[in-house]
């Protein structure tokens, strides 16, 4: 049933949509406060002008705003395509305003595709009035319908689940923000941006938006600690004399570490190939640590990509940088120690062992 209600898919749509206003959003409110600027919320005030960083921090703050409306119209579109888009916005609107959240965003999302997938299917007009079914009926019907069911029916649920998170993980402490920190952070890395990552960073994202910006860093650091850590063992390896990496693989590191400085873990996708357990659980365990690590100290990012870039927008980027530093150093030293010495394949060996014979056209006969 869940395969066929396409769940997943219709929430990769939403995060890809929405993916670019968090970024752009949350980098003007970490320009903005780098330098003193503050949210300004009297009309009046911004109506007679504010100054630049206040203007930026402003703007990241409206930004992080829409979020809700717009995942909610993205898989509402995903689901039922266009007309799924203003009821889509609208509970949205909603799950913002009533304080349900990211969650009541994607919620309110599902809900309203599959209201308007059954309404194009069941509602029928006269031709005259076939014009306005996408345009007034629809929207109208849906609107409506979602009014009633995020107002009265799910939203205060969905307030009540949200605020019970938002509390829970505030309240961690000790061992349980390490145990959490590791976990988030093992999540992140260890199919280098597959599904386990993408499921990890919707959950960041979410809290993100509920003003929890700790497990935010830990993502950023999970993520950038495989093609850290396996650049380190690579140097390692020469420092040492051990050897560890074929030509290829060498080739794909020099690729992979300038895509880790970006946060995009990709690049270790070949590498990791060619010796696919070592490499995931060496990454995981280094990830896991410098999550921990990242999450017991407390570090926030108000951005929720970037890379190294949006380093000096965290609130403790010194603290950051050690615990990445710490994770990518036992990544390396786990694929010093365990990984298995290459083996170089010859010219002859990278060819084909037989050559493929050349088709003669000559001897075929018209039968």
């Amino acid at each position: 049933m869940f395969r066929k209600l396409q769940l997943k898919k219709h929430a990769m749509t939403g995060i890809s949509y929405m993916l670019p206003l968090v970024v752009s959003a949350g980098l003007l409110m970490a320009i903005g406060n780098l330098f003193g600027g503050t949210d300004i919320t009297n009309v009046a005030q911004i109506k007679a002008g504010m100054s630049i960083p206040n203007a930026f921090t402003t703007l990241g703050v409206w930004g992080f705003q829409l979020l809700a409306p717009v995942i909610a119209a993205s898989i509402a579109y995903s689901i039922a395509d266009r007309p799924g888009i203003a009821p889509g916005l609208l509970s949205g609107f909603i799950a913002y305003y009533i304080g349900a959240g990211f969650l009541g965003g994607m919620i309110g999302g599902y809900v309203t595709g599959w209201i308007v997938l059954g309404l194009v299917k069941y509602i029928k007009v006269p031709n005259w009035a076939e014009g306005l079914r996408p345009m007034l009926i629809i929207p109208l019907l849906a609107g409506a319908i979602d009014l009633f069911l995020m107002f009265y029916i799910l939203g205060q649920p969905i307030v009540w689940l949200t605020d019970l998170l938002t509390n829970f993980l505030q309240g961690m402490r000790g061992s349980a923000r390490f145990i959490f920190g590791g976990i988030l952070g093992g999540m992140a890395a260890f199919d280098f941006g597959g599904p386990v990552n993408k499921v990890a960073s919707l959950f960041c994202d979410g809290l993100l938006i509920q003003g929890i910006k700790q497990p935010e860093a830990v993502k950023i650091l999970a993520s950038m600690v495989p093609p850290f850590g396996i650049t380190l063992s690579y140097i390692f390896s020469i420092i040492f004399r051990h050897p560890i990496y074929t030509q290829k693989e060498k080739d794909n590191i020099k690729i992979a570490f300038p895509m880790g400085i970006c946060m995009i873990t990709e690049g270790c996708i070949p590498i990791a190939m060619e010796d696919l357990v070592r490499v995931i659980a060496s990454c995981t365990v280094g990830a896991a640590i410098g999550g921990a690590l990242n999450m017991t100290f407390g570090v926030a990012s108000p951005v929720p990509s970037g890379g190294m870039f949006i380093v000096p927008a965290m609130n403790h980027p010194l603290i950051f940088t050690v615990d990445l530093l710490i994770g990518s150093l036992i990544t390396a030293v786990m694929l010093l120690v365990w990984k298995k010495a290459p083996v170089e394949k010859t010219e002859e060996e990278n060819e084909d062992n037989e050559s493929e014979e050349e088709l003669d056209l000559g001897s075929i006969k018209e039968s």
